[in-house]
């Protein structure tokens, strides 16, 4: 009879993700991976492959979780304008109640491991089409209600919008003060 996991899964790829969105593919040894999840070497590796397959895993995890719910914000606000501020706004903050400045896992990975893994870059590309789908649809919503200027096409803005926020984590994942935030933040917004 084959032995039920005595783990939760989903707990254990969580770990796994925030340990690979603080320290990266390569600056994460097997070794910590099993003293953050308290899994075997066994367990971890019956159950999620070799360290590269569990990275994967990892990036579909904060893809179906952090990235769904900005999409799932944007794609249920009824103002888009002030969806899209609060987006921008509440990324200081975010940085500022972490413990650690992360950035993000997507724009991360895409610096480490996209440009010689076509398989990670497929992914990361997947997430941020998505992204920049939502920015286009919360865009085009707004126009037609008049919140957000016709002066851009909606495509366009979408992608800028999409740009800036990665190009805007990066800087925080730097450490950038708040006033530096604020003014990549108010200049942004204005293309509204």
């Amino acid at each position: 009879m084959p032995r039920t996991k005595s783990f939760d899964q989903v707990e254990i790829l969580q770990k796994a993700t925030h340990l690979f969105w603080e320290q990266g593919y390569n600056g994460t040894p097997p070794q910590a991976i099993l003293d953050q999840t308290g899994l075997s070497r066994s367990s971890l590796y019956d159950t999620y492959g070799d360290k590269r397959s569990l990275f994967l895993q990892c990036l579909h995890h904060y893809r179906d979780s952090e990235t769904a719910a900005v999409i799932r914000y944007l794609d249920a606000s009824k103002d888009s304008a002030t969806a899209i501020r609060r987006i921008f706004q509440g990324a200081w903050e975010h940085v500022r109640r972490s413990r650690h400045r992360k950035g993000c896992l997507m724009v991360n990975t895409l610096n480490e491991l996209a440009p010689h893994d076509t398989e990670v870059a497929s992914i990361v590309l997947e997430n941020r089409q998505a992204l920049e789908d939502a920015f286009y649809r919360a865009i085009r919503r707004g126009q037609q209600q008049g919140s957000i200027t016709h002066l851009h096409q909606p495509r366009a803005l979408a992608r800028f919008l999409h740009n800036s926020l990665w190009g805007l984590t990066t800087n925080l994942k730097l450490g950038i003060d708040k006033k530096v935030a604020e003014d990549i933040v108010k200049v942004t917004l204005s293309a509204l």
